[in-house]
Parts: structure tokens; C-alpha cells; sequence
């Protein structure tokens, strides 16, 4: 006989009172720390506890007594059910805050290291429309939200499975799909793309993909709007027969007919069971295979399967910061660890004599070289492999000591093994970007017996998030 999973009680008249990770608000209630999403501190509320351990619990808020003074009104009509800007119903300013608050935290908490006093963060100017690619599934079996289901006349029908729809992934579940109408994160050119897209997918019924069967034809779709005004569209598809191929290039004649803005239109036959397409071939229905983002006297070439920092117009920033802060001299050999594309490492290039670039990617490296040439670099050098095997001391003896490291790891942080190599190889300056102030708090206490903190400067990449960049100017001591 089962035993029936007892149900946790309704906490009442509770004030959240602080922001924690992922998004969510806080509120401590005795020694247990609660996590609440879609609230703000202030917000005067009674919850139901979903889950519990010995510490945190997490809950959901399940009637509203009063509103927080610093809150306000989600702009999205899918806010709340989609997963993403999780914080639209705080202030711009307030985010600023609370990003603030989080880095200074984790370098005290965790770091545990001497700072100098941390910069205010630099805010986007740009709120809404910030994004240059997005990405959107397919799905044969939309989402459905509470108020949907109501509005049935049997809400236990399968009527899930008679709504296809086209737009974002719900958080944590690989085969529920929210139908988007409209979203404030890249240039309204992208809704109007997409929403043709399904209305014609439709109106033709081509199926769309059952991400449980893998049956079905349309699988996914990217759009890319850089600053220059170009666009890239690619579409991926599922394709067995002639007459799937005949309606899916019906689409695709569709959307080039419609949107003659598109510069780069392509597609993908993908047959596997996933949307990872870095190993299918990418063809071109209409224009070419790449478009072009700049900044100041740079050229980027982007083509379907280049990584590119999102925000381009806070990127810039960014960027700029981080060249401040190497403050380079023309005899300066620089190290860019975990180069990506080479942005950083052609942004710096002029001031340094050398600046070599290393990236797990090897097709990431591919872009890095393509675009030092196209800008006519000549004293960069990219390798692909694995950090903390690449970096090491005979690499070291051979391409030259670094006076200045510049290092932007993924969310993980930075190996050990690297850490140490940095550590030997003694450069004078480190400039360490992150996307994850905790991790990066971690390394730099390892750091520290041979650097101090100098200057800590949060970017905001992600209005509307609760992500925040950090760049860290670390002195040798």
C-alpha cells in the first residue's frame, strides 16, 4: 500500500523580502529560507510550500494580501508562464539594485578576499528589443495555460494535441512548448516572421514535430537582427519525402516572398531526434549564409552556427571595459582564455603586440580566423582544445609569457589546473569576465595569494533577468 504524500500547509500573510537565484524572490520564516517566483520584495502574500528539504523550501504564492511599492506591471501578455524576463514586474533601477547587491555579495561571501569599493553597474539603455537571436520550436502539442483549459467545454480532452504551436520551451519540460504571439526581446521584425510562419504552416497544414515520437516535419526556427539591419532566418525540418520537401519549400518561398528584408534565409534537414544542427549541413534558399555585425572599425562575420554575445549594443560595452582595463602597451603579449570567436581578442588587438586565443570550439576558432582577416588583424593566434590541456607550460615557452591574461570562462568558472598555470605563468594584470559572480568569486579567492582585486565593474547584459556580467581587474602583487 502506498503511502499518501502528506500535503503542506497554506502559510499565511507573509512579506517576501529579498531576491535570490534564478529569478525568484525570498523570505526566511524561521530557519527555513523560502523560495517564491513571480513576487517582489514587498509583496504581502500567502504561500503553498511545493517542496521542502531541511533548509529551503520552495513555494508558490497563492493569494496576494498587498503589492510591493517596488513593483511593476509585467509588459509581456506571456510573462509568468513562458519562463523568461522573470523580472518584468520589478523596476528597471530596482533590477539594477538587486544585480548590484548580488555581485558585491558573492565576492564578500565567497571570495572572502580584500576589495576595493565595486563599481555601480552599468545599465542597458536599451530595456526591451536588446536580443540579436532567439531561437523557437515547433511543436504539435502547444502548451496550454490554466485559463486555455477553462475555457474548454471538456478540459480533459486531448485538445493539447489538436493545438499546434510555435514559440518557447516551458522551463524544465523538453516537450511542452508555449505558443508565442509576440515577444519584447528582439525587433518586432521576428514576431512578424514568425507568426507568418505558423499562420501559413497552418493554413497548409504541414505538421509540425511531436517531440515525444519524433514524427511530424517542422522542427525549429532562428532569426538573427544585428545592428547593420541585416537578418537571418533558418528554419529546420524533418524531411523523408519528396512531398514534404515540396510543402516545406512552399514555406520557405512563403517567407522569401514576404519578408524580402531577410538577408541570410536557410534551412536545415534535420532527421535526428534533437535540434542540435552543428554537425548537418546549412543551405541557403535565398540570399548568403552569413550576415555582418560591427563594432567601431570591426567586422563580425555571424554565419548559422557562430556564437555571438546576444545584447550586441551592451556587448560593446562591455568590451570596452575590458580593453580599459588590460590598459595595454605595444609590446604587450595577451592570453584571451575561452576566446569564443576571437571578440574580445581583435577588440584588444590594436594595442598589444601579440594576443593569442584559446576556445574549447574548434569551429568557434574557424569564425575567430575568418574575422581576423576580414578586418585585416595580423597579430592574433587562435587554438582550439580544451583550456587545461592547452594551456601549460611548454605552451607557455612557445608562444610567449603573457603580461596581460584576459580570461571569460563559461558559468562554470575556471578549471583549477588553469588557475595554477595562470598563477605560474605570473602575467602583471588579469581581466576576468564573468557571466556567474559566484564562480568567479571561488577563482579569484585561489588567485589571491598572488593577485589582489584592483576593480570590479558589473555589466548588465540581460534587462529583465536576473543574470549580470562582472568584469574583475586583478593586480599582480
Amino acid at each position: 500500500m502506498s503511502r499518501k504524500r502528506r500535503e503542506q500547509p497554506i502559510i499565511e500573510n507573509v512579506t517576501i523580502t529579498g531576491v535570490a537565484a534564478e529569478g525568484k524572490s525570498l523570505v526566511r520564516i524561521n530557519d527555513l529560507v523560502v523560495f517564491v517566483p513571480f513576487v517582489v520584495p514587498g509583496d504581502v502574500v500567502d504561500l503553498k510550500i511545493l517542496k521542502k528539504k531541511h533548509s529551503y523550501a520552495e513555494a508558490v504564492a497563492v493569494k496576494f494580501h498587498k503589492l510591493s511599492d517596488v513593483r511593476s506591471v509585467p509588459f509581456c501578455r506571456h510573462f509568468g508562464i513562458c519562463g523568461g524576463c522573470k523580472w518584468q514586474n520589478l523596476p528597471y533601477q530596482e533590477q539594477l539594485r538587486f544585480k548590484q547587491q548580488q555581485v558585491v555579495d558573492s565576492l564578500t561571501r565567497i571570495a572572502k578576499v580584500e576589495l576595493p569599493e565595486i563599481n555601480l553597474i552599468l545599465g542597458s539603455e536599451q530595456t526591451v528589443r536588446y536580443r540579436n537571436k532567439l531561437e523557437y520550436s515547433f511543436s504539435n502539442m502547444r502548451w496550454l495555460t490554466q485559463d486555455e483549459l477553462a475555457r474548454l467545454d471538456d478540459p480533459d480532452n486531448d485538445a493539447r494535441r489538436k493545438q499546434p504551436g510555435l514559440g518557447f520551451h516551458i522551463p524544465g519540460a523538453f516537450d511542452k512548448v508555449l505558443h508565442i504571439s509576440e515577444c519584447w526581446l528582439q525587433d518586432d521584425i521576428s514576431d512578424r516572421i514568425r507568426n507568418t510562419a505558423y499562420s501559413y504552416a497552418i493554413q497548409h497544414e504541414i505538421p509540425f514535430i511531436n517531440l515525444r515520437s519524433q514524427e511530424g516535419m517542422l522542427r525549429d526556427m532562428m532569426v538573427r537582427v544585428v545592428t547593420t539591419g541585416q537578418i537571418m532566418v533558418l528554419v529546420q525540418a524533418k524531411i523523408e519525402t519528396p512531398s514534404q520537401n515540396e510543402q516545406f519549400m512552399g514555406l520557405m518561398q512563403y517567407l522569401s516572398d514576404e519578408f524580402p528584408q531577410i538577408t541570410s534565409l536557410l534551412y536545415v534537414i534535420n532527421n535526428k531526434c534533437n535540434d542540435t544542427f552543428g554537425d548537418l549541413d546549412v543551405h541557403v534558399f535565398r540570399g548568403q549564409e552569413f550576415i555582418y555585425e560591427t563594432m567601431e572599425n570591426l567586422r563580425f562575420k555571424i554565419g548559422p552556427k557562430s556564437f555571438f554575445q546576444t545584447n550586441s549594443r551592451q556587448a560593446y560595452r562591455l568590451y570596452s571595459v575590458v580593453r580599459q582595463l588590460a590598459a595595454l602597451s605595444p609590446d604587450d603579449v595577451v592570453y584571451d582564455l575561452y576566446t569564443g570567436t576571437g571578440t574580445i581578442a581583435q577588440f584588444v588587438s590594436a594595442g598589444a603586440r601579440k594576443v593569442i586565443g584559446i576556445e574549447y570550439v574548434p569551429e568557434a576558432i574557424l569564425d575567430a580566423k575568418v574575422n581576423a582577416a576580414l578586418n585585416n588583424i595580423h597579430n592574433t593566434e587562435f587554438f582550439a582544445g580544451d583550456m587545461k590541456d592547452v594551456l601549460n607550460a611548454d605552451f607557455i615557452a612557445s608562444h610567449g609569457t603573457p603580461r596581460v591574461i584576459i580570461t571569460d570562462p563559461p558559468r562554470a568558472g575556471m578549471h583549477k589546473d588553469v588557475i595554477d598555470v595562470i598563477l605560474a605563468a605570473s602575467p602583471e594584470r588579469i581581466v576576468y569576465v564573468s557571466c556567474n559572480p559566484a564562480t568567479q568569486a571561488r577563482d579569484i579567492a585561489l588567485l589571491d595569494q598572488g593577485y589582489r582585486v584592483v576593480t570590479v565593474q558589473p555589466v548588465d547584459m540581460f534587462p529583465h533577468t536576473q543574470h549580470v556580467e562582472v568584469v574583475t581587474l586583478l593586480q599582480k602583487r
